[in-house]
């Protein structure tokens, strides 16, 4: 019990310094720059950079291809030097990746092993991307602006281009899905959910997008930049990587389950039998 009292006081003599620090430096941002720097984090109008003599890309760009070639290189990795070694008594990488494999396939809801084996790719391929294309704003990397001020790359998806992107690409996915189990019905159900794509990109643009807003407001208005925003962007990033996957995941799967079931055949009615009249 004395252990939990001296760990409670150490937190708060921790943050009432943090606090005390904070109120004695002062913010070193102006509205003026937070301003601009908020609208730059949603439109990328600001700080554009150069890729292979081509001016004025968007960051988000450079960031979707550096996670997807990490992706690809990652599974090129693991498929040629781990998958042949898979043994009926799992390791630790094969049991890590057998239950993230798991996980994101129960999330589709598709117990039918003809749908769980596309959809099931689809919702592993697109969760591990949101999850690490999410992660990937963490490590700060840096980049040089045309107007020669630095820049970090944000997460692929906090760009609305991006996450349209990947909104209609899973509302096509469902698309198939109807089409291949359930032919016309499917393609009706589908395009009665005709709000998906648009609720899908925006609900996962506005996520992201908000931390990476908190984090520089908490940046721009905090002294202590070297604990308080560390915190802060870890605990928003880490939290929107696992809500946002888990959302689309498990949306992609329901709705892709829903319209892919055939309809259900009706039951011919009895035929009412003639009365013949006594001779």
């Amino acid at each position: 019990m004395k252990e939990h009292k001296k760990g409670l006081i150490i937190w708060l003599v921790l943050i009432a310094g943090l606090f005390a620090a904070t109120l004695a430096v002062g913010s070193h941002g102006g509205h003026g720059d937070v301003q601009i720097a908020m609208r730059d984090a949603v439109l990328h109008d600001v700080n554009r950079v150069s890729l292979f003599g081509l001016k004025d890309v968007n960051p988000a760009l450079i960031s979707a291809m550096t996670v997807t070639a990490i992706l690809l290189l990652a599974a090129l990795v693991i498929r040629i030097f781990a998958v042949p070694r898979f043994t009926l008594v799992p390791g630790r990488l094969q049991m890590v990746l057998e239950t993230v494999v798991g996980l994101l396939d129960n999330l589709a809801g598709v117990k039918e092993p003809g749908k769980r084996t596309f959809i099931g790719a689809y919702i592993f391929a697109a969760g591990v991307y949101i999850f690490t294309g999410t992660l990937f704003e963490l490590f700060g990397v840096q980049a040089v602006a045309t107007n020669g001020h630095p820049v970090a790359l944000p997460a692929p998806l906090s760009d609305v281009n991006a996450a349209i992107c990947m909104g209609c690409m899973s509302y096509l996915v469902i698309l198939s899905g109807g089409i291949a189990h359930a032919g016309m019905h499917g393609v009706g159900a589908t395009l009665k959910e005709f709000s998906l794509p648009i609720s899908m990109s925006f609900r996962l643009f506005g996520a992201l997008l908000s931390g990476l807003l908190v984090t520089e407001l908490v940046y721009h208005y905090v002294a202590t930049s070297f604990v308080l925003p560390v915190i802060v962007g870890v605990l928003f990033t880490l939290l929107h990587a696992l809500v946002q996957t888990y959302v689309l995941t498990m949306l992609v799967g329901m709705y892709y389950n829903e319209v892919s079931e055939k309809p259900e055949p009706k039951e011919k009615k009895p035929k009412k039998q003639k009365k013949h009249a006594d001779a």
